[in-house]
């Protein structure tokens, strides 16, 4: 997998993560709604990158 693309999915799915938990802690079911909405983009593109680096090799 190449080495950025991965860092910045890796990152949207952290960054996601956090904002899940933000919204949990204060109550903000919004914020809850757009990290794990932000979490499953982060993994769908680290899955899709990582078939992509299968069929290569």
């Amino acid at each position: 997998m190449a080495t950025g693309k991965k860092a910045r999915n890796m990152g949207k799915t952290a960054k996601g993560k956090a904002k899940e938990v933000t919204g949990k802690a204060v109550g903000n079911e919004s914020l809850e709604a757009k990290g794990r909405a932000e979490q499953a983009v982060g993994d769908a593109k680290q899955a899709a990158q990582k078939a992509k680096d299968a069929v290569k090799h």
